[in-house]
């Protein structure tokens, strides 16, 4: 991309299918998250609570509830995973949405959606109050609650993976160094 960014380097590119590999474009000391910020703004904590305001209720959600009806035949576990910004305080609501649209024809009615017991609604309830509670536990545990939460939940992901990568590199040499497992050589009588 930064090659075919720049107009005199694509047109290098373009005439002679090469890269200049020492150019400026491709030089390590580029600061990557600046450039990044200049093609994307930065998305936060209002940004996607203001996204949610104005796709809740519209059009938009209207089309994604039915198509996600239609795609899972009225399974509401696998629609309420699927349509955005839903939790379970949204299920009444997005139940309403369906059975309209059930009843004015514009969506067949699947025996999954109609017939669901009360069991599976409450068993989605309870699971996803447990979820929530789980988050709130993990978000207290790792100190989140800021502007920052992300790049704070990144960092620990990437030091988890670090230790993990760093034990299978311990494992793996261990094994080596003791020659691994030998097996020998089956012969195929005549």
């Amino acid at each position: 991309y930064a090659v075919l960014f720049f107009l005199e380097q694509r047109a290098v590119y373009d005439e002679q299918g090469t890269v200049d590999e020492e150019g400026e474009a491709l030089r390590g000391e580029r600061d990557w998250q600046e450039y990044w910020r200049l093609l994307f703004k930065k998305i936060t904590v209002k940004d996607i609570e203001d996204f949610e305001k104005s796709y809740k209720d519209s059009e938009e959600e209207l089309a994604d509830i039915k198509a996600a009806y239609m795609d899972f035949e009225g399974d509401m576990d696998r629609i309420m995973d699927s349509v955005l910004c839903a939790d379970y305080t949204d299920e009444p609501r997005i139940r309403k949405i369906i059975e309209k649209a059930i009843d004015s024809g514009e969506v067949p009615s699947y025996k999954g959606f109609v017939k669901e017991s009360k069991q599976k609604m409450m068993a989605r309830k309870r699971r996803a109050e447990k979820e929530a509670r789980e988050a709130e536990k993990t978000k207290d545990e790792l100190g989140l609650g800021g502007e920052d939460d992300l790049k704070a939940l990144i960092q620990v992901r990437l030091l988890e993976m670090d230790n993990f990568l760093a034990q299978l590199e311990a494992f793996f040499l261990n094994n080596a160094k003791k020659g691994g497992k030998k097996t020998a050589a089956k012969k195929g009588k005549k």
